[in-house]
């Protein structure tokens, strides 16, 4: 099989599953209030309960994937995520809304991980990254397409409309795993994790510079919740502007985002990525603390301004932050440490919401220099904590591939 091959399945099966992930996305908590009758409030703990459910299952689906086979262990959470998403469209009350979450959330972790493992048994050490900010680009030209669907399903504010996105949501993971299925896999007994289920939370090394990621992370909910609220509370900015941040942002990662990375070849590097995206991040911060109290178009002026330095900065903390994840993980246990890793995510998204909006929306200045400082503290200390962990790690062969069967 061919080098294309493999690298042109990842990329249509991340475009598959982003584009339902767009259309729910953009409609699910609607349809949760309007159609299900939930209370927003319920709804956000429902979702927080299964952020964390699906936190604490990313390490033992990842080591999952080591053990039993990334290729097939991928195929199975990619139609365990469809099923998911198609339960939601059977919920009537709570309690079964939180399990259905709490499966969702799980299948999407683990996902993640799988996908990762067998990312790395398909590309070289050194062109990862590269591919992975192709796939970063795909994901967010999906996204954009779902979200194009989500709001025709929005326009017409019908149950049909909605039950019809869930749909198209499940069969984007069916294609998806359809996708996975005809990549080549690692050869049998190739990978051989050891340790317990939980070795890799022993591996502190690694966990600071997973958790230094994560406080990097806490940018994610900026753009989907903080600023909306920031823009109509705190600045004269037209509120349209909300939608127009997210189109610059989606737009700008989808094209540059594999020049962003191409620098980015070792922890080196990498390091020098991650601490150059902490200070542009805390210029982004310091501008967008700037718009509170400005005319309506300065605001608006230095609101684009504030997003696309938070735009730079996310492009070059993403290349970086792949390429230590990869490159500081022992190669028979990749699934699980990046299990760990990608919790990141996860916790920026529970967390996330909850401690931005307390200290930028209720503090205003203060708390976004604070956030800056945070960031550039966090992006200087991943430097040691990654040479820690280099220092420490040990290096396995690379698994041999063999043609899927």
């Amino acid at each position: 099989m061919s080098k294309i091959r493999p690298r042109r399945l990842l990329a249509l099966a991340q475009l598959s599953n982003s584009v339902g992930d767009g259309a729910y996305y953009t409609t699910s908590a609607l349809y949760f209030t309007q159609v299900i009758g939930l209370a927003p409030a319920r709804v956000g703990l429902g979702l927080t309960l299964g952020w964390a459910v699906g936190a604490l299952a990313g390490v033992p689906l990842g080591r999952l994937a080591d053990r039993r086979g990334a290729r097939g262990t991928a195929v199975l959470l990619a139609l365990a995520t469809g099923l998911a998403v198609a339960s939601f469209t059977l919920v009537r009350g709570f309690v079964p809304f939180v399990l259905v979450a709490c499966g969702y959330a799980a299948a999407q972790s683990g996902l993640a991980a799988a996908r990762q493992s067998l990312l790395a048994g398909l590309v070289p050490a050194g062109e990862r990254t590269g591919l992975l900010a192709r796939l970063q680009a795909t994901l967010n030209a999906g996204l954009a397409v779902g979200a194009g669907l989500g709001g025709l399903a929005l326009h017409a504010g019908t149950r049909e409309a909605y039950l019809g996105v869930f749909v198209v949501d499940a069969a984007s993971f069916l294609v998806c795993a359809s996708l996975l299925a005809r990549l080549p896999r690692p050869a049998p007994g190739a990978v051989r994790p050891h340790g317990s289920g939980l070795g890799v939370l022993r591996d502190r090394p690694y966990a600071l510079v997973a958790l230094l990621n994560t406080v990097l992370l806490l940018r994610m909910p900026l753009l989907s919740l903080v600023l909306p609220l920031w823009i109509t509370e705190r600045t004269g900015a037209p509120a349209w502007l909300v939608s127009a941040l997210f189109v610059l942002n989606t737009a700008v990662v989808t094209v540059f985002q594999v020049r962003a990375a191409r620098g980015v070849t070792g922890p080196a590097s990498a390091t020098r990525a991650v601490r150059r995206a902490g200070w542009v991040m805390c210029a982004a911060c310091a501008v967008f603390a700037l718009s509170a109290g400005a005319s309506p178009w300065v605001a608006a002026g230095v609101l684009v301004l504030g997003s696309v330095l938070q735009v730079v900065a996310e492009m070059g903390q993403s290349a970086g932050s792949w390429q230590l994840s990869f490159d500081l993980a022992p190669a028979d246990r990749v699934g699980e440490y990046q299990g760990l890793f990608g919790t990141g995510v996860t916790v920026a998204r529970t967390l996330g919401p909850l401690v931005l909006t307390w200290l930028l929306v209720e503090w205003g200045t203060p708390g976004w220099l604070l956030l800056g400082a945070a960031m550039v503290a966090a992006s200087y200390a991943m430097g040691p904590a990654a040479r820690r962990a280099a220092a420490g790690r040990t290096t396995a062969p690379s698994a041999a591939l063999v043609p899927a069967n």
